[in-house]
């Protein structure tokens, strides 16, 4: 009587046994959700930020300048740093993996990951707007 042949099991070196995840993150992928840490600050900061410049880039658009006062100002700056961080974060991740950010919990990761592009995309277009407006 002929048996099937079973598949060979990989050979493993002596003493040594497969790794094992941590707990923590097993129960993170066993949910579903394995979103690293740093994802879900970058949703956290890039999402006001990211609305905060689109904000700027109306009041740019319409009267020239940017948000006025010194704390929206500041806030305004800090917003813009904030954008392209999460921007090149996510061209670097694609670069490396194929793939952008991870989309996190109901999207949060996904939304401000999009909303900075938009948003740096409005920024950039407003600035050149204004530049070639003045310059008549």
């Amino acid at each position: 009587m002929l048996r099937a042949a079973r598949p060979a099991r990989p050979a493993r070196a002596a003493g040594l046994r497969p790794i094992r995840r941590a707990p923590a993150r097993a129960a993170r992928a066993a949910a579903g959700d394995d979103t690293p840490p740093a994802a879900l600050a970058a949703a956290a900061a890039g999402l006001p930020a990211a609305l905060t410049v689109l904000a700027s880039s109306y009041v740019k658009a319409t009267t020239g300048e940017g948000l006025q006062g010194d704390l929206l100002g500041g806030l305004e700056g800090v917003s813009y740093l904030v954008i392209a961080g999460v921007v090149a974060w996510s061209v670097s991740t694609k670069v490396r993996t194929g793939a952008g950010l991870p989309a996190g919990p109901g999207g949060l990761v996904g939304a401000a990951e999009g909303l900075s592009y938009l948003a740096l995309a409005a920024g950039v277009g407003s600035i050149a707007y204004a530049a070639a407006t003045a310059a008549q």
